[in-house]
């Protein structure tokens, strides 16, 4: 697992060669100590009707670590998989935990309404995020549901406020808190 993870695009994303693929990334700013090991993701995913597809060369033993960084998880055979990332408040990338952190803090302090304090007071005591991340141009609905899946198990599971790329911070039952959508002239 080397280190190449900075995740963060919650603004316009680099536009190089390399990147030419758009991406919809979304998080879950979580405040308990420890992300729950994968297994149990995935079998809240399979308790769900979802059928996680779990990379072949990974140890099976590697999923009872709450410690992972990276993992990539399929939805459908015939499409590319739903990419998760944990960084948290200490270890090796603590610094892109402190980056991403200190973003949001200081996108939702242009906001004054109390939802918007809460989203902060979520970001503020968050211990680790859980970014999701998938190609925009290949995923279908059933791969929204299961990123949503994905979200709601980390919401629920780890005291978090889910937040979207180009829409804002959601409510536990789903609803648009602060809408943080670009705003056309």
């Amino acid at each position: 697992m080397g280190k190449e993870l900075p995740i963060l695009p919650a603004a316009a994303q680099p536009s190089s060669s390399e990147q030419a693929e758009a991406f919809v990334y979304s998080r879950v700013f979580c405040q308990k100590e420890n992300s729950p090991p994968l297994r149990l993701l995935i079998d809240f995913l399979k308790a769900r009707g979802q059928t996680p597809i779990v990379p072949s060369n990974i140890d099976d033993a590697a999923l009872d670590e709450w410690a992972w960084v990276r993992i990539s998880l399929g939805y459908h055979r015939d499409r590319q998989p739903v990419q998760l990332f944990c960084v948290r408040d200490r270890g090796s990338y603590q610094d892109v935990f402190e980056q991403e952190q200190k973003q949001f803090v200081d996108l939702l302090t242009a906001y004054e309404d109390i939802e918007a304090q809460l989203a902060q007071e979520y970001v503020t005591r968050s211990r680790f995020i859980l970014t999701t991340r998938f190609s925009k141009s290949d995923i279908t609905d059933e791969g929204y549901d299961f990123n949503g899946w994905i979200l709601e198990f980390y919401q629920d599971q780890c005291n978090g406020i889910v937040q979207i790329d180009d829409q804002g911070f959601y409510s536990p039952k789903g609803d648009l808190i602060v809408d943080m959508a670009p705003q056309e002239d």
